[in-house]
């Protein structure tokens, strides 16, 4: 029996009518049965519900903008389909059942679990015009609801996976169905134990993909990104940049981890334990090479650069004279699990903790709130984070010169500075 391949379509590669029908392309010569496609939500939709959330939060009125999002769906189909198709009234109804849930009240306290039950109609909505369009253009394929194979637990905005649940729902609700038909489904969303929706973190369409590749210990994943592949830097901030054809597993997962944009964070580990490939290709460009992550035997040394925006830099400040000890740093992040904050830098010397964390709705009042008795608190926001994986000291030298760095640290291997931009 063929394993199952696993295909990934980010938000650019059907955000309009032109880019469905040159995903379609892509798939022509390509699908077969166990073929898997994960989609993302179209174009900027999620960051349009996110908005919608944010009007709704300040009480002010969010029709204007769910329309616009309807409109915006509607048009793309009216491009592509005939007047009849089904899929007008599927959208109709799908922009119903989200006017529905926006009708019950949000506040600070449910915003989290409030947030996955909208944002998640983004997934939804493509996932459902992209199978009904490949059905329209004679690849008949299925729709399957991905919150009847993701389990996680309740933890809302970065739901945690069940694996041993989730890997048992794959194999009972798509074992037989790969074996028929391709399958489309949504990236990001997947549900708890008492079926409410939930979301694996932003951009999290990937980490879906690895979790599903790994339940059915696939063949290969392939994202398909509007980027020829991996690459040592962002080709839209620095000129000159290296792409890799092949890079190992660690190697990704650390850039990942860093902030590079091509990969989510959680991707690589699934895909590692199990050994299989991960192919990052362009859309745009289907038939070039692309990069290939998988175990590499010669370690990487060619320096990568990367960039975060939207951090802020907060300083933890002892007040009773006292050094900062093991319990002291034990407390701030007792508070930043409690908030679902990540850490993208530490630093602490003898009286203080030093942080870089990414900018996020109450977090950083929550986070004040909570520690202002424990410590002096103080921040920076709207900052940049560099890092330099493999840094060498021109390299450096060269990110530094004209820039304020109100935070650096240095390890064997690694660079990096907080700075504002």
């Amino acid at each position: 029996m063929s394993k199952t391949i696993v295909f990934k379509f980010g938000g650019a590669s059907v955000k309009d009518a032109k880019s469905i029908e040159n995903l379609f392309n892509i798939l022509f010569n390509r699908l077969r049965n166990r073929t898997l496609i994960v989609i993302s939500a179209m174009g900027k939709t999620t960051n349009g519900l996110e908005e919608i959330l944010r009007l709704k939060l300040n009480g002010d009125l969010t029709s204007s903008n769910s329309a616009k999002i309807k409109d915006f769906h509607l048009g793309i189909c009216r491009e592509i389909f005939p007047p009849e198709s089904m899929i007008f009234s599927i959208i109709e109804n799908l922009f119903m059942q989200m006017d529905r849930d926006l009708d019950k009240p949000l506040t600070q306290e449910n915003y989290d679990a409030y947030y996955d039950q909208i944002v998640s109609y983004g997934e939804l909505l493509s996932s459902r015009i992209l199978q009904e369009y490949l059905c329209f253009k004679g690849i008949f394929c299925i729709w399957q609801d991905a919150r009847e194979i993701i389990s996680t637990n309740s933890n809302y905005r970065f739901a945690e996976v069940d694996w041993d649940k989730t890997k048992n729902l794959c194999l009972k609700h798509l074992g037989s169905k790969l074996e028929q038909y391709p399958v489309v489904t949504q990236g990001f969303i997947g549900a708890d134990p008492k079926g409410k929706t939930t979301t694996l973190g932003r951009e999290g369409s990937d980490f879906t993909a690895a979790i599903l590749a790994f339940c059915l210990n696939a063949q290969s994943v392939t994202i398909w990104k509007d980027v020829d592949g991996v690459r040592n830097a962002d080709p839209k901030r620095f000129s000159d940049t290296v792409k890799f054809e092949e890079l190992d597993y660690r190697e990704a997962a650390e850039l990942a981890f860093y902030g590079a944009s091509v990969i989510h964070p959680k991707t690589i580990k699934p895909l590692a334990n199990l050994f299989i490939p991960l192919y990052v290709k362009s859309f745009l460009s289907p038939e070039a090479v692309g990069t290939k992550i998988c175990q590499v035997s010669e370690p990487m040394h060619i320096p990568c650069t990367v960039v975060k925006d939207n951090q802020i830099l907060v300083s933890f400040r002892v007040t009773d004279f006292t050094f900062i000890a093991e319990s002291h740093i034990h407390r701030v992040y007792e508070v930043l699990k409690k908030l679902k904050l990540k850490v993208n830098m530490l630093q602490v010397s003898a009286i203080s903790i030093s942080i870089v964390i990414d900018m996020e709705m109450f977090a950083l009042d929550q986070l004040i709130s909570t520690l202002q008795n424990d410590f002096s608190v103080k921040y920076n926001d709207a900052l940049q984070l560099i890092t330099v994986k493999n840094q060498n000291a021109d390299l450096v030298e060269a990110l530094l010169k004209g820039k304020e760095a109100l935070l650096e640290q240095v390890t064997r291997s690694t660079f990096q500075f907080v700075h504002k931009p």
